[in-house]
This record gives C-alpha cells, structure tokens and sequence, in this order.
C-alpha cells in the first residue's frame, strides 16, 4: 500500500479513543489485611490469598504459613524497614493499599452479584436517629470497613494487630496476631486451615429490600470475635 494511502489509516489510529473497562468489585481482605482484587468475573480473590499463603502446596494451610505470609506483608507496609508499621505507614495502608477498609467507603459487590443487592444497606437506621446516608450505605448486617470483605469481623484489620495501643505495630505483635486469627479461623482446632473451611465462613452478600431498625439497647454485633476457649 502506498504512503500516502496509510496516512489516513495512521490519524485514525491516533484519533480513536482508547476505551477502558474497569469493574469496582468487592477484593478478598485476608485475615492480616491484604487485600486480593478479582479481574474477571471467575476469579477467586479467596483462593488466590489460599495459595499464596500455602507455600507448600499442600492444599492445608497451618499456623507457620499463616505467620510466614503475616511476615511477608509486614515488609510491604513497613515502608522505612525500621521494624515497626508507624502511623503514616497505617495511613498508607489504609488510604492507598486498601482503601476499601475505610468504614465510610460505600460497599463494593461482589463479581457477578447484582447491583441491587450492593446497594441493600441503604435503608437501615438505629433506633429513632436518622444517621447519614454514608453511614446507612455501609452497615450492613452488623459489618464495617474491612470486615465485610473478610472472613474475621475485622473492620481495621492492621491497626487490630496494635496489641499495646502505642500507635506502632512491631513485627512480633503481627505475628502474634496472626497466630490469634489462625485460631479463630481452626473452628474444628485441627491445627491446619482448608480451602473449603475458610469459603465456610465467607460472610453472605446483605439481603436486598428495607432492613428491619435496631434497637439502641440492642447489643452491638460488630464488636471483634472473642478468641476460642481452651476446651
């Protein structure tokens, strides 16, 4: 083809606008924290976070893998390599790696689940308050922040880990916290986690149509799960 005939073809090409499809799914936050995004509709963000913290492909996760991959996204936060994930490192966390978290955040859906019901929570209230349309958007079924995307009833689920509240989390109070949702998640305290266990607890998607008012005497659900008993 002469040139002077591609001319045409090449503006076209520089002309045309590129199109990009993103989806805002719902990510897999794992029991530390991190954050699993799904690409396709059949992506499996809990399976991903599985395999990844299985690192000998067993299909059996246990409590040195679970440490291990703590271990390994510890590094990532702790930004400066001083041992410590301090309070602009959290807010690095929680504004740029996982911004999901934040309770004001409006809930993603999962893929392939309607619209309609990522948008269920819309309708609750408290008692006779009437709180904000952002809070009413993002409470549902006693879940907030990092907790509806997660298997623990975490809504913050790197700051949980401050064990002494001194707004710094050292490696040793990660690790220790990982040990401590490696037993929350063993219900059947078999000392190794499956795949199939863990899709047990997947929390189900908020039920579409007006929710029911809580009373303000009524116990608060969202409080953290207390640690399994001994017995």
């Amino acid at each position: 083809m002469p040139f002077a005939a591609l001319i045409p073809l090449l503006l076209f090409a520089a002309e045309a606008p590129i199109r990009v499809v993103g989806h805002a799914w719902a990510p897999f936050i794992s029991p530390m924290g991190e954050p699993f995004r799904a690409r396709t509709k059949s992506d499996d963000t809990l399976a991903l976070w599985f395999h990844q913290a299985d690192r000998n492909g067993d299909s059996m996760l246990t409590p040195e893998e679970m440490q291990a991959d703590a271990d390994r996204f510890f590094a990532k936060l702790d930004r400066d390599h001083n041992g410590e994930i301090e309070p602009e490192e959290l807010v690095a966390y929680e504004w740029e790696v996982a911004p999901e978290i934040q309770v004001n955040s409006k809930r993603k859906r999962l893929p392939g689940q309607p619209a309609e019901q990522a948008r269920a929570g819309d309708d609750i209230g408290f008692g006779d308050e009437e709180p904000s349309r952002h809070r009413r958007a993002n409470v549902e079924d006693g879940l907030e922040g990092g907790a509806r995307y997660a298997l623990l009833n975490l809504p913050e689920p790197v700051a949980a880990a401050d064990a002494d509240f001194n707004r710094a989390i050292t490696l040793a109070e990660f690790r220790r916290a990982s040990q401590e949702r490696f037993q929350l998640l063993d219900r059947a305290r078999a000392g190794r986690l499956t795949l199939p266990e863990l899709e047990a607890l997947v929390p189900p998607p908020p039920k579409a149509g007006r929710r029911a008012r809580q009373s303000q005497d009524k116990p608060d659900p969202r409080i953290g799960q207390p640690l399994p008993s001994k017995d």
